[in-house]
């Protein structure tokens, strides 16, 4: 049995310790042997980065060296194109092939307005969608749409995701902490510490770049 590969997207402007312990949970509670981070170079879906794509990889890349279980893809960053999901998945499926199962991390708000994304029908074909649920915060509300592609394909156990390459849906729940990409870019400008909410090795990276001030 092929072994399952963790997706997980973003801006990571900066990646913090938010993003990391996401990845650690989900590689433990969905029996993932590996997490890929993809940092996006031009999202279509939220305003450009504050933070030039080569520095948002650069960081990725310093925060996922102590974790052997965490790679970075910079295809994303590299690429003249919008960063959308399902092209992402379509090239990782002609490296990875068509048996192993990919999944697709996402986090219940991302979810929730998963309709709007571009090709987002096609996703199911091209991975299993694991969605993120921090407990204490309400559940978001799909679209009609969503709903009716994604409550057939809702998995009860993490042992449905072994038996396809794609197409099943898990909720899974993770340690709610209060850490976000604009908590830490503001309190940069404002000239406050973030020791302890992202990596040393990133924040160092910060530092000599003069990034976020």
């Amino acid at each position: 049995m092929l072994a399952s590969i963790g997706i997980f997207g973003g801006t990571f402007d900066p990646i913090h310790y938010g993003h990391l312990r996401l990845a650690e949970e989900a590689r433990e509670a969905l029996s993932l042997e590996q997490i890929v981070l993809i940092p996006s170079g031009q999202p279509p879906h939220r305003d450009a980065p504050q933070t030039p794509a080569n520095h948002r990889l650069a960081m990725a890349q310093l925060a996922a060296t102590a974790n052997r279980s965490i790679t970075v893809d910079p295809a994303e960053v590299e690429s003249a194109t919008p960063s959308y999901s399902v092209l992402t998945l379509e090239r990782l499926r002609r490296q990875l092939g068509p048996a192993r199962p990919l999944v697709l991390l996402l986090g219940a708000d991302a979810f929730a307005g998963l309709a709007s994304w571009y090709r987002w029908r096609e996703l199911f074909a091209l991975a299993h969608i694991a969605v993120a649920n921090r407990p204490g915060h309400p559940p978001q509300t799909p679209s009609a749409a969503l709903a009716a592609e994604a409550e057939p394909r809702l998995a009860a156990r993490v042992e449905d995701l072994f038996g396809a390459p794609a197409g099943r849906v898990l909720p899974f729940e993770m340690t709610p902490l209060a850490i976000s990409a604009s908590l830490i870019r503001a309190r940069l400008a404002a000239g406050q510490s973030v020791r302890y909410l992202l990596p040393d090795s990133v924040l160092d990276y910060i530092r000599s770049h003069r990034l976020y001030t």
